[in-house]
């Protein structure tokens, strides 16, 4: 058996990467198993949106986290990782959200009229309903990110699969890969759609819920807009309660989607009229809601979701031995701030204690 770097990370999706930053920096050993291309998992796609809005102030705490950090990777890496076009967000749900961003010290999200409203999001129809926007909030260059971090941590890659994690009698943990067996002081594991399997070798069972989800691509009908905000509609006014859009770099295109996914079987199969239904209804939305936006799509991104029961945004990392297993949703935003709080679980030999599961974070219910 290989004594190999002080950690093993498996999965080099945005949270796998920072985690792996964040453990280089200070002063750890790391390979970082992959066995496809760096992002192209649940982190694929040119867009994502930061946002300080949650339904749970410890997510919004933890959003201010990782705002500061994306600033300085933006420092370290001399490029813009999120846009200054900021965050808007609709309907009658966003009042409680921006009554506990306001709560939180660092947060800027105020009320907008629908005259600035129009102006943060020209392709929007006319809308006259709550609305908020987070200046500090703005689109993920996702691409970048990624790129950046894995040109950083290139001469740490393997690119092989795991199959097994085993914890030693001495306290280490035993890596089976594909071409391999290594033993590690600690492996973190976020793996998206594989963390579950592997938490299972080690006897975790995660209450993760498997589906899929499509995010629909479509370009400006004329000219890029200078401002394109990333939105949030919850109102219904538009025909859907659970949208969301980002846009790419140079507001090129608006990457937009449901917040519905398509439940996978045991097999995990999904069922492909009901994914193509998404993408259907995701066209349908802009027809009547982004007139500025040329309805046909012009591209697609699949992926996994792995939800935790408790919450969309919820997020958990389950500990066995030397063991680390992260999972939840809408990660992307969060991933600096989750990747220092899990490296610092590894150097300091203590369960992360934000992201207990017992904390079920992402549950308002469960901060009272």
């Amino acid at each position: 058996m290989d004594t190999a770097t002080d950690v093993a990370v498996v999965g080099a999706g945005i949270v796998g990467l920072a985690t792996a930053y964040a453990l280089r920096r200070a002063g750890i050993s790391v390979t970082v198993y992959e066995s496809g291309q760096p992002g192209g998992g649940q982190s694929a796609g040119q867009s994502r949106i930061f946002r300080h809005a949650h339904d749970d102030p410890r997510l919004v705490e933890m959003a201010v986290t990782a705002r500061r950090i994306w600033r300085e990777w933006e420092d370290d890496f001399g490029i813009e990782l999120i846009s200054d076009d900021g965050a808007v967000a609709l309907g009658a749900g966003v009042r409680d959200k921006l009554a506990i961003m306001q709560q939180v010290p660092g947060i800027e999200a105020r009320w907008i009229d629908a005259r600035e409203l129009a102006g943060r999001l020209p392709p929007l129809a006319g809308y006259d309903g709550p609305a908020v926007f987070d200046p500090t909030g703005g689109s993920i260059r996702t691409v970048a990110a990624i790129d950046a971090l894995t040109e950083h941590m290139r001469d740490a890659l393997v690119h092989d699969h795991v199959l097994t994690l085993r914890n030693t009698t001495a306290g280490t943990v035993e890596l089976r890969s594909g071409t391999g067996c290594s033993e590690y002081g600690a492996v973190v594991v976020c793996a998206g759609r594989g963390t579950a399997a592997l938490a299972r070798t080690v006897g975790l069972a995660l209450p993760v819920q498997l589906s899929a989800h499509v995010r629909v691509t479509f370009r400006p009908r004329s000219e890029p807009p200078t401002t394109l905000a990333t939105l949030q509609d919850s109102s219904g006014d538009f025909g859907e309660t659970g949208i969301y859009a980002a846009a790419f770099p140079g507001n090129t295109h608006y990457g937009l989607g449901l917040s519905d996914s398509v439940p996978s079987n045991d097999g995990g199969a999904v069922d492909p009229t009901a994914l193509t239904d998404l993408a259907d209804r995701a066209a349908r939305y802009v027809r009547r809601a982004l007139p500025g936006l040329d309805p046909a799509p012009t591209g697609y991104v699949h992926c996994w979701v792995t939800r935790l029961p408790w919450n969309e945004d919820g997020v958990a990392a389950w500990q066995h031995g030397a063991a680390t297993f992260l999972a939840g949703h809408n990660l992307f935003k969060q991933a600096p701030a989750l990747g220092a709080t899990l490296a610092d679980s590894v150097t300091t030999g203590q369960p992360a204690a934000t992201v207990h599961p017992s904390r079920r974070l992402g549950d308002p219910s469960a901060n009272r």
